[in-house]
């Protein structure tokens, strides 16, 4: 891919209404992106199914849900959850009596990380029992959806696995050197990516952000025939992240977070959504603006591409609304700070040629740069000491609204997709949020 392609007009839904089912592919912890597309289908008067990815028990045993866990999971997401585990990767599978991944990661230090060296043999054992559990359960999964569906119903499958970061005791005190350190303290991220810590988290982010969207396409393949030829519609969305167009300099421009480990398997992602676009199926991954969630706060100065949605909302024509949330975020600063300031500094943040140099769309996703850490770092803490209270942020009011957007117009854009690919840059972000506020 060459360059981005981005949703260019504010799409309608013209399939879903009520009686038809969402299915969530990924179960639904906290706020996240999911949020939106669920509220969105509820909206639409849809009913929502969804899944578990079950629990480890102390041993590290995978279970389903307690009776109590599955009310409250099923509480939290307002439908019915499939009760059978189907958590995706293999960092925690191992032949009877054998070493799981993370078990053989248990001697990594921050001292000898990048030297460590993993039995790859075994680590491949491991891989192809993930595989098989992962597969066999989803198979389950399928023959248990078929009777929530009713017939002449449309389907919309949502798939919103990722991550897959094994739980090596060291690698938190690694990812804050890749992803924050400065000066003394900075690790290059290609350092990781050389690493066999490195090559193992890239292989498990495959199963659990793009493997598994492929599993699901394959799997569901006679549900859908048998869907459509009762008269109904299967659609298929995933959340991709791929840089996104924000406000620079005045103009729309493409941007991204660096160093962005999971962009690897991010574009393997929107590969399987290609090959089912090739053979018929409205699968469609979605790349979606940054937001800060409780899992992004290891990468600091994610949220930086965040701001100039602000600057977004007047430009599309906001008046007394994006006025309104103005006063909100500028009611969070210090009273000796304007917004236009904080604005100003990711402005000239963003048009350092330091930064500018990593807004290559073919090179994505780029290993990072001292330079570029420091500067993304101490920009993203020199803005946070801005605010009254650090718990209290403006990207946070920010991301609840991007959420809100990018659910609403992923789920309208399914009904016609143009294409495997798309983006939701801030502009469309902010037209769909004056349309449904003005």
């Amino acid at each position: 891919m060459k360059h981005s392609i981005p949703l260019t007009a504010l799409p309608e839904n013209t399939v879903f209404g009520a009686g038809d089912v969402f299915v969530l592919f990924g179960e639904l912890f906290g706020r996240g992106y999911a949020t939106g597309l669920i509220d969105a289908a509820k909206a639409a008067g849809m009913s929502v199914v969804g899944i578990t990815v079950g629990r480890r028990e102390d041993d590290g045993a995978l279970r389903a849900l307690t009776a109590e866990e599955l009310a409250q999971a099923e509480e939290n997401l307002g439908g019915k959850i499939i009760n059978i585990p189907l958590m995706a990767g293999f960092d925690m599978d191992a032949p009877e009596g054998g070493a799981t991944p993370t078990d053989m990661l248990s001697d990594m230090t921050l001292d000898n990380w990048q030297d460590y060296k993993l039995d790859w043999a075994a680590v491949d054992t491991c891989r192809e029992i993930g595989i098989a559990r992962f597969t066999d359960a989803l198979g389950r999964v399928m023959a248990e959806l078929e009777s929530f569906i009713p017939a002449g119903k449309n389907v919309f499958f949502a798939h919103t696995m990722a991550g897959g970061i094994p739980r090596a005791k060291a690698f938190l005190a690694i990812a804050n050197r890749i992803y924050k350190g400065r000066g003394a303290r900075h690790m290059p991220s290609q350092a990781l990516m050389d690493s066999d810590l490195g090559k193992l988290i890239l292989q498990n982010f495959d199963e659990v952000t793009a493997n598994s969207f492929g599993h699901l396409l394959a799997q569901s393949a006679a549900l859908r025939g048998k869907i459509e030829a009762g008269g109904g519609q299967v659609r298929y969305t995933a959340y991709g992240y791929h840089g996104t167009r924000v406000l620079i300099d005045g103009a729309y421009q493409w941007q991204t977070y660096t160093s962005y480990t999971q962009g690897y398997a991010k574009m393997k992602l929107e590969g399987f959504a290609q090959q089912a676009w090739e053979q018929g199926v409205k699968a469609t991954v979605f790349n979606c603006p940054e937001i800060r969630t409780n899992s992004s706060d290891v990468f600091a100065g994610i949220e930086l591409s965040l701001l100039p949605l602000l600057e977004a909302f007047r430009n599309e024509g906001g008046g007394d609304w994006a006025q309104g949330v103005w006063d909100d975020c500028q009611a969070l600063l210090k009273d000796e700070v304007k917004l236009e300031e904080v604005l100003a500094t990711v402005g000239a943040y963003q048009q350092n040629p330091v930064m500018q140099s990593f807004y290559n769309f073919e090179a994505w996703p780029m290993q990072n740069s001292p330079e570029q850490v420091e500067m993304t770092v101490g920009t993203s803490g020199d803005i946070v000491a801005l605010h009254k209270n650090r718990k209290e942020l403006v990207s946070d009011v920010l991301s609840t609204y991007v959420v809100n957007a990018t659910g609403a117009l992923m789920f309208a854009a399914s009904s016609k997709a143009d294409g495997p690919v798309l983006w939701l840059d801030h502009d469309l972000v902010a037209q769909h949020l004056i349309a449904a506020n003005g």
